[in-house]
């Protein structure tokens, strides 16, 4: 890869432990030798998913997010627990938030939304042969469901209004799929 542009860090520490992130100061030396701080977010990581009805439409939320004080429109995702594996945490996420249990499941992508200040790494999964089976929402943990379609997903993030950045990748992925420029995944039961 490129070596060259590597950064070695040097010391490390948490200046803040919260809930569920760290927050981290670290000393890194650079390329060319010198020195910097670096500040960054340590998560625990994240699954979402995109439910798939046979008709094609997608089972999405809309759920407030604090740090931005608004409602969003996104797809069902939550944080991987101690021990879980990302589609442990899919299949359970997908159940606790929206009362659905999916047969088939495809892995679609993984990304990193903030590579500026975390390490925050979130697997994307297509998920379908969905049975309703009841929502079994966190305390505290407030949501609605909306089913769509792809096309209104597509209005949407050409609109500026579908800002989520897991869900605009979702969104990409399945526009590009189902105009045939991309392959759909292998589902597994």
């Amino acid at each position: 890869m490129a070596k060259h542009l590597e950064e070695t860090e040097v010391s490390s520490r948490t200046v803040f432990q919260g809930v569920f992130i760290d927050i981290r100061r670290a000393e890194a030396r650079m390329p060319d030798g010198s020195l910097r701080p670096r500040e960054y977010v340590v998560h625990p990581g994240a699954a979402a998913m995109v439910p798939i009805f046979p008709d094609g439409r997608v089972l999405v939320e809309r759920q407030f997010r604090y740090p931005l004080r608004r409602t969003f429109v996104e797809i069902p995702a939550g944080k991987l627990d101690p021990g879980e594996t990302p589609i442990e945490t899919a299949r359970r996420e997908l159940i606790e938030e929206t009362g659905y249990r999916a047969e088939q499941w495809a892995h679609l992508t993984r990304i990193h939304p903030a590579i500026g200040f975390a390490d925050e790494v979130i697997d994307i999964y297509l998920c379908r042969e969905l049975t309703q089976v009841g929502r079994q929402l966190d305390a505290g943990e407030f949501l609605d469901l909306e089913i769509v379609t792809v096309d209104w997903l597509v209005d949407e993030l050409r609109a500026h209004r579908l800002t989520d950045v897991k869900t605009q990748i979702a969104v990409l992925w399945l526009e590009q799929m189902r105009a045939g420029r991309w392959p759909w995944p292998e589902f597994d039961a």
